[in-house]
């Protein structure tokens, strides 16, 4: 019976329940591969050893196999004198003459040992003489001796079906004489990206587009979770082309992806042309955030799934719901997560009646706690998934989680990697420089964008080793050194130049701009140091545009580039790169509060030492338009 159910939202475990009971996941049928490439690859067989390793009773040492009751009683004063036999036994070669009682043959490491012996004497024990080993230690039955089939014996199974081969498997199969192996096959996973909007990198770019970077992130993941991935490309928004795509790919998947058209809007066909399967459409709408609009469906026992076209949305669904998939059909076990408890570092809100994915960044704090802070970029964001830790489950019926609440974060990655250098606060394209020069100096670096105010906290509550922040004290008109308390020291960072951009045949001054009640602007958000410089420009004036409050420089540009607003406040670098026409506004300053405990850590050192007049850091900065804090 066909189900069509069309964004009726239920609960994430409940859509999982009825999907899983449509399909009839298991493992793809074995293959057989070579050893050189059974890496990473799931056994599909017991391996058992066919051979003993070693193969013979093999020498550990360079030095003379002899009868270990030969060396009974010698001493350093008095020795037993051994004949030397005439033969020597390398490597590779089966030894002709037997060990008697009273001699010995020299033996090198490796080598098989001969009938009649049962020790080995290490060459540094023994002087000899003439035609005589000098024996002067006494050895034991076995030592310096490897046993034959003492590794490994005839019919031992050294692998069990199901294991993941690392290096140490792949040796262990080497070591038996295994050429090949039978594993579990790689499921073949179909990946269409779709939509009028979708450009492939390396394609030309215009206004209106997105690069595909969906495609390139979920084959990746397949990859990554023992599948291959079969990309077939981007489609437009039409129905025909998407059907026969559609066909094609279920011709020889095992499990097919969709990208995006997942919700109601006219152009959204993926759910219409996969509501049409048998039994199509399973799930369509989950109460999650990011990712309601996912669609869940089958054609006969084939998993067919519509991602949600924005990438944040589209990589937690695929991992929530596709990554187990992947997993039971390549043979693997059910992945698990690693969780840490973490302090919320902000306040922050959530919309009751969906489960909530909250990406967070985590640094430690000086009580050795972690504090988790919201990545904050929207299910839009490209970046947010890759710099994020981890991510913390809101639960749907709440609306607000305060600051310093314990929460559990599930981490991204086995292991929680600790960085060396943490930079908390407001962002610029220098401190990218910055950052980059650290981390080739082999720190690990780690920069959370919070804006100035948020910044200046993180510092103050020593959860960062420095906030870079660019805070306009209106009393004083000093920069950032006024809010700085007896806990924190100011390094001294560069000076950049702030102001009004409007797009380049807008010639008008700052006055004439503020007086045209025609003129949109494009505000910063609050909290940042842009902001405080704006408002004391605005006084008591609001244009229109004024709750338009986006976090970077960049994307102020890009309002103002674009013509969602006719002008915006931002520093020199960025409208140059962006080819605007800049008023100066005032010089700015962009430094460093440094946690007084933390002044002489040694990324704190480097960082000093990089911001040093005549550094290549420096010149790097200049090039940019940044001047030296004391020239402003």
């Amino acid at each position: 019976m066909k189900q069509q159910q069309f964004l009726e939202v239920i609960e994430r475990d409940e859509a999982e329940r009825r999907w899983r009971a449509t399909l009839d996941i298991a493992a793809v049928p074995a293959e057989t591969v070579a050893l050189e490439n059974a890496l990473g690859r799931v056994l599909a067989e017991d391996v058992r050893a066919e051979v003993d390793v070693p193969g013979f009773d093999r020498s550990n040492m360079d030095g003379f196999a002899v009868r270990a009751e030969d060396t009974y009683g010698a001493t350093e004063i008095e020795p037993i004198l051994l004949q030397l036999n005439f033969e020597t036994i390398p490597t590779g070669v089966a030894p002709s003459q037997e060990v008697l009682s009273g001699t010995a043959t020299a033996i090198a490491t490796g080598g098989m040992l001969p009938r009649g012996a049962d020790a080995v004497l290490p060459v540094e024990f023994p002087d000899v003489q003439g035609e005589s080993v000098v024996v002067r230690r006494e050895r034991v039955p076995g030592a310096a001796v490897s046993f034959a089939g003492t590794d490994i014996g005839w019919g031992e199974t050294v692998a069990f079906s199901g294991a993941q081969l690392t290096s140490r498997e792949t040796g262990v199969l080497a070591a038996i004489g295994r050429s090949e192996v039978s594993v579990v096959g790689r499921p073949r996973v179909a990946i269409l990206s779709t939509g009028d909007e979708i450009v492939q990198p390396g394609e030309r770019m215009r206004p209106g587009l997105v690069f595909d970077s969906n495609g390139r992130i979920l084959a990746d993941a397949v990859r990554e979770l023992g599948g291959e991935p079969i990309f077939h490309g981007a489609f437009r928004d039409d129905e025909a082309g998407l059907r026969a795509a559609l066909g094609r790919a279920l011709k020889d998947a095992d499990l097919v992806i969709l990208s995006g058209g997942t919700s109601k809007g006219e152009g959204d066909l993926n759910a219409r042309v996969v509501g049409d399967l048998d039994p199509g459409i399973i799930v369509h709408g989950v109460a999650l955030k990011p990712g309601k609009p996912i669609c869940l469906a089958a054609s006969g026992r084939i998993p067919v799934v519509v991602l949600p076209g924005f990438p944040t949305s589209a990589v937690f669904t695929f991992h929530e719901f596709v990554a187990p998939v992947i997993r039971e059909l390549a043979g693997l076990p059910p992945g698990d997560r690693e969780h840490r408890l973490a302090r919320l570092a902000t306040k922050t809100s959530s919309e009751r009646g969906r489960l909530e994915y909250l990406l967070v960044g985590l640094v430690r704090r000086p009580d050795g706690e972690l504090a988790a802070y919201p990545m904050g970029k929207g299910s839009g964001s490209v970046t947010s998934f890759s710099r994020a830790d981890g991510f913390v489950r809101i639960p749907r019926n709440t609306e607000i989680v305060d600051a310093d609440t314990q929460v559990e974060v599930t981490l991204l990655s086995r292991e929680l990697e600790v960085a060396d250098f943490v930079a908390i606060g407001s962002h610029c394209v220098g401190l990218d420089v910055i950052a980059g020069a650290l981390a080739r100096e082999g720190f690990r670096v780690k920069l959370l964008a919070v804006g100035s105010q948020g910044g200046l906290t993180a510092a103050l509550r020593g959860e960062c080793d420095a906030a870079p922040i660019h805070l306009l004290d209106p009393a004083s008109g000093e920069y950032n050194r006024p809010f700085l308390d007896a806990s924190l020291r100011l390094l001294p960072g560069y000076a950049r130049q702030q102001g009004v951009v409007t797009r380049a045949d807008e010639t008008r001054d700052i006055e004439s701009l503020l007086a045209d009640p025609q003129l949109r602007m494009v505000n910063r958000n609050r909290g940042s140091g842009t902001r405080i410089l704006i408002d004391q420009l605005l006084g008591e004036r609001r244009p229109p545009g004024y709750p338009y409050e986006p976090r970077s420089h960049f994307a102020v540009a890009a309002a103002v580039s674009q013509g969602r607003a006719d002008w915006g406040v931002t520093i020199e670098t960025v409208a140059r790169q962006a080819g605007l026409h800049f008023r100066g506004l005032q010089a700015e300053y962009y430094d460093f509060a440094i946690p007084a405990d933390r002044w002489d850590r040694p990324a704190i050192r480097a960082l000093r030492e990089l911001l040093a007049e005549g550094t290549s850091v420096r010149a790097e900065l200049a090039e940019l338009g940044f001047g030296s804090r004391e020239s402003g």
